[in-house]
């Protein structure tokens, strides 16, 4: 009988120490900060940078695009928390329409030189986290984009290209043809009380479309988030210069989900709505504790205005906000009585950048039944979302937490390639904003 215990136990631990191994492969496998693999995404490669915003010059809360034939330039900038001066580069990579690598060579599509220094950066002043802040404009003189379409904007160190720092998307777009749609409440949907649909059609009486359907490539995408947009979606009908996309079998719906939460962590002498409390610690680090979340699932729809998950750099009393906002921790708390299995729950919003890393991820508190996170940021106006991601898909969902309301307000944008016969890229002829309220 003992021995029988024995083997027991024995199993028992072989599973465990299984199981454990398992869960730390699954975490390592997630963990692609440090990784020197560079991502055609939107990706931070080093944990000391922080606040990376790209965006149209003109202004910040715009998204990453610019209109290739208009001479329209990027701002992009990033803090680098270890305070010094690094000589930083970058380049770009033109990728096709599912943001994979073209088939261009860099000489195909820049002019003048294929990579710039970053000479531009000024340090932190009278801030209790020191850091250096990098900020340049480009397209630029010494290098020009000669072709529309998806680019990674990467950047790194000493000239050494294999080793990224940062990766962004943007996109640099002509217009060679012309959208025209809206978004409206699911139509011929079971769960239509809480979906999206996008209806739109493309026209190109100026334009040469000889075969649409196998060189027209469109793609939908909702809040700036990638990983939830329907790729190469094709026309229902087709008319005289004309293509007409249109269905009523979920092909181009969005789950609506609900209106963004935010905080506020503009001045620290301060609490605004959602906020308990403001503090420093014993080495004078700020925190910032939310208020625990609501779980709308099950709520009533309630309207307000957010920035679709955009958020604002902003120090108040302060004359510059580059150099002279501070760092503090913000601490993320939600009450749920148990912890979900088969998936895991993901701050979601342009302060993450929707990546589902281990950074972003709640952690189950069970002494206090509550998913908690933290997450170091500058100071601000914040919008953000808490998305579960099951296990084995790519697209988070809003709904266990925010709930979905087709009332809610979204942006959504369409994207339309072209890649003409006898060429080997895609080209973005058109990108057209629609809103679910604004027509």
């Amino acid at each position: 009988m003992k021995f029988r215990t024995t083997n027991i136990l024995i199993c028992l631990f072989a599973l465990a120490v299984s199981s454990s191994l398992g869960q730390e492969k699954k975490t390592d496998d997630e963990d692609y900060v440090s990784s020197s693999q560079i991502r055609y995404e939107d990706w931070t490669y080093n944990s000391n940078i922080k606040s990376v915003l790209l965006h149209e010059v003109s202004w910040e809360l715009s998204p990453p695009l610019i209109n290739f034939e208009s001479g329209q330039q990027l701002e992009l900038s990033f803090d680098d928390l270890d305070g010094d001066n690094k000589n930083y580069w970058y380049t770009v990579i033109h990728c096709d329409a599912g943001w994979k690598p073209s088939d261009l060579m860099q000489q195909e599509y820049l002019g003048a030189f294929f990579e710039e220094q970053i000479t531009n950066f000024n340090y932190s002043q009278g801030t209790l986290q020191k850091y250096t802040h990098y900020k340049w404009v480009f397209p630029s003189n010494n290098m020009k984009l000669t072709k529309s379409g998806n680019y990674i904007v990467k950047v790194y160190t000493d000239q050494d290209k294999d080793k990224p720092v940062l990766t962004k998307r943007f996109m640099a777009f002509s217009s060679k043809v012309t959208v025209a749609g809206n978004v409206h409440q699911a139509a011929g949907a079971d769960d239509y009380m809480n979906r999206h649909e996008v209806d739109f059609s493309v026209f190109y009486s100026i334009y040469n479309l000889t075969n649409p359907f196998v060189d027209l490539k469109v793609v939908i995408q909702q809040n700036n988030r990638w990983d939830n947009a329907i790729y190469d979606i094709k026309p229902l009908f087709t008319k005289p210069n004309e293509l007409t996309f249109d269905y009523d079998d979920g092909t181009n719906c969005f789950q609506s989900g609900n209106e963004y939460r935010w905080f506020n962590s503009k001045n620290f002498k301060f609490v605004t709505q959602f906020t308990d409390q403001i503090y420093r610690d014993s080495s004078l680090l700020w925190h910032l504790d939310q208020k625990p979340e609501e779980v709308k699932m099950l709520k009533r729809y309630s309207q307000y205005q957010d920035n679709n998950g955009r958020y604002l750099i902003k120090a108040e009393e302060r004359n510059d906000s580059e150099i002279n906002a501070d760092y503090c921790w913000v601490h993320f708390f939600v009450p749920y009585d148990y912890p979900m299995a088969e998936g895991n729950f993901y701050l979601m919003g342009n302060l993450t950048d929707n990546r589902f890393i281990k950074e972003n991820r709640f952690n189950y508190n069970y002494q206090k039944k509550r998913y908690e996170l933290s997450v170091y940021l500058k100071q601000g106006y914040y919008d953000y979302q808490i998305g579960f991601l099951e296990d084995g898909k790519t697209a988070a969902s809003l709904n266990v937490i925010e709930g979905d309301h087709w009332e809610t307000e979204n942006d959504y944008t369409v994207y339309v390639y072209h890649r003409q016969q006898g060429t080997y890229y895609d080209q973005l002829i058109c990108v057209r904003k629609l809103n679910s309220i604004r027509k």
